[in-house]
């Protein structure tokens, strides 16, 4: 079964203004979005990135389906100008990222994103030396709570690093599964989310460094689209959203972006009842203004 991208109706209108141009998926996943685009638009060419080798076994099925049409790039897209220039791409027609975790990685147990993995890592990309396993059992009680109130906006942040650092005299925590029981001993439920979704959330962004490479690639956007062409984000909490919504603000302001998205679009009743993961996201859209 084919994945399910996340409001592919509403990517398609914001993001292609060229039926025969050529776009970059900066968050190639599961292949959702590239594969939908690609059968809607019979001309369209893509550059797919991501620094996930899983991605890139998804990737050999999609290219024997769509062929030429699609390139794969094995990057993290802050470096997208160094890397779309080593396959010989100055310019883009439109840049679209959906930012966060892919369904792929939340269901593999053994990446450690998921409340129930049997090990704690979450890292999108395994070359990075760094886990949530060393953060959680190696860093300071300060360090721990500033990445959980700044990345996760946790408001329970001291307490539940005070609560690790206890944990953690009687030996270390090496499982999701572990460390969602110590959040959960001194922050309750609250509804159907997990007392431990936000310092999750914390950890993966940190790990990661998810946020400056977001804040890169809107830097160095414009300057790979052509005129008319469209910066598309598909962004999932409220810290993400802010950086988009800034760099849109500032760059219309100063004559780059004409913004096409005045509200941010969310997803349809109907598309959360079929696709559960949609009722968070958020997409924003900016066209270049001809010059």
């Amino acid at each position: 079964m084919r994945h399910i991208p996340v409001m592919p109706l509403e990517t398609l209108q914001y993001l292609i203004n060229k039926p025969d141009g050529l776009y970059v998926d900066c968050t190639f996943g599961d292949g959702g979005h590239t594969s939908y685009l690609l059968d809607k638009f019979k001309d369209v060419k893509i550059v797919a990135f991501d620094w996930d080798e899983d991605s890139l076994k998804r990737f050999v099925e999609k290219e024997k389906e769509f062929g030429e049409r699609v390139i794969f790039v094995r990057n993290n897209f802050k470096n997208i100008k160094e890397a779309l220039s080593n396959v010989n791409v100055n310019s883009v027609d439109g840049i679209l990222a959906d930012i966060g975790v892919s369904s792929k990685q939340f269901d593999d147990l053994d990446r450690g994103f998921s409340f129930n993995s049997n090990i704690l890592d979450m890292r999108m990309d395994r070359r990075n030396n760094l886990t949530a396993k060393e953060v959680v059992n190696s860093y300071s009680y300060e360090d721990l709570a500033d990445i959980f109130y700044k990345y996760g906006e946790e408001y329970k942040s001291r307490q539940i690093a005070s609560a690790i650092l206890l944990r953690r005299k009687r030996g270390i925590i090496n499982t999701a599964s572990e460390l969602q029981t110590v959040i959960c001993s001194v922050k309750r439920r609250e509804g159907k989310v997990s007392p431990a979704t936000k310092v999750f959330q914390a950890l993966r962004i940190f790990i990661n460094d998810e946020l400056k490479n977001l804040e890169t690639l809107l830097r160095v956007a414009p300057e790979l689209l052509n005129a008319g062409g469209r910066t598309v984000i598909i962004s999932f909490h409220s810290l993400e959203d802010r950086i988009v919504k800034l760099n849109f603000k500032q760059n219309s302001e100063c004559g780059i972006y004409k913004i096409l998205t005045k509200k941010v679009v969310t997803a349809l009743k109907e598309e959360v009842k079929i696709n559960p993961r949609s009722r968070s996201a958020k997409i924003r859209a900016a066209e270049k203004i001809s010059v």
